[in-house]
């Protein structure tokens, strides 16, 4: 088999002859991931002084960070008044022009990886920068029919790229919306229903309507909400937390969706401790791989430094994965 085709039998339930897996060399990936051009749009991080850098981002909001190696986060937003969401300019995304490279990654692939188009969100994750969380939490509650127009705006652009994405002749689309506490959603999950979920079947019809899978990113414990986004048809969650939520509640929808899962980084990994790691590399596909059918991809945190990791932890997992995810018959 292919990766595409150990990828998308991961996803359908129809037996890979392997685990599915999104690691690093040696150990191999069946994911290739793909944009479109923005670097015109955008940019990089400039040093301010000794703590802090900023850079800004397709969206025009203004990012920070005080070291050299955090992903940083917002410090503005492009809308600082929400009353002129009308006039807030959007990135030119939609552009085809734009997709040449991505286009070049789906032919290169033919016959090879499946071919990931990366979107900045779903709703919330673009809308949540754009007025800063914080304002942004409010906005929900004070200034809800110009917050929802700023939803409605935003779609657009995310319904245009899913639209490219298909053109190009991509297997899928990821995304990534942090949705979770420690403790549960950062909202009422009556309050992510009514708002969010119609938003959610709009944009995954969208992608669905195209034959594109869909994979989705969130940290935190999202747990409330798994049925709902297995109900409105993602394909993949990307969880690297998986202790928030329990792994026996993970397993309760085994089956249903597949989980993109690296050894957990917040209490497994972080022990340090070699055959810890490896039986959570474990119990991960014995509780979430469906006895071979599928349902679990193997992944990789990519960013040993931000969480303090020793890179022989991660390879310690890696290696279980590979070791372990093998077909027995």
């Amino acid at each position: 088999m292919t990766s595409k085709e150990i990828v998308v039998r991961t996803l359908e339930f129809t037996r890979p002859e392997r685990l599915a897996r999104t690691l690093p060399e040696p150990w191999g990936r069946d994911i290739a991931g793909c944009r479109p051009k923005a670097d015109d749009l955008e940019t990089g991080w400039e040093k301010i002084d000794e703590t802090r850098w900023e850079r800004r981002d397709v969206w025009g909001n203004t990012w920070a960070r005080v070291d050299d190696t955090s992903k940083g986060e917002i410090a503005a937003g492009a809308l600082e008044n929400i009353h002129a969401v009308d006039e807030l300019p959007m990135p030119p995304l939609a552009d085809p022009a734009r997709y040449e490279a991505a286009a070049q990654t789906v032919a290169d692939n033919a016959d090879g990886k499946f071919v990931q188009g990366s979107i900045p969100g779903f709703t919330f994750n673009v809308a949540r920068k754009i007025r800063r969380l914080d304002q942004y939490m409010m906005d929900l509650h004070l200034h809800r029919d110009r917050i929802e127009t700023l939803h409605d705006r935003i779609d657009e652009v995310l319904l245009a790229m899913i639209e490219q994405y298909a053109r190009i002749g991509c297997d899928g689309i990821g995304f990534a919306e942090d949705w979770g506490t420690q403790l549960g959603l950062m909202i009422r999950p009556e309050m992510w229903r009514e708002i969010f979920k119609p938003r959610f079947e709009r944009l995954a019809g969208a992608a669905k309507h195209h034959g594109l899978k869909i994979l989705m990113h969130s940290c935190g414990k999202v747990t409330d909400i798994i049925p709902d986004l297995v109900e409105v048809g993602i394909d993949a969650l990307l969880f690297d937390q998986q202790k928030v939520h329990g792994l026996d509640n993970l397993a309760r929808y085994a089956g249903q969706v597949t989980y993109c899962c690296p050894v957990d980084i917040q209490d497994v990994l972080q022990t340090g401790d070699e055959a810890t790691i490896r039986a959570w590399a474990r119990d991960l596909i014995e509780k979430l791989w469906c006895g071979g059918q599928g349902g679990f991809i193997a992944d990789y945190y990519g960013d040993n430094v931000s969480i303090g990791a020793d890179p022989q932890w991660q390879a310690w997992a890696a290696d279980e994965f590979v070791q372990a995810g093998v077909q027995n018959d």
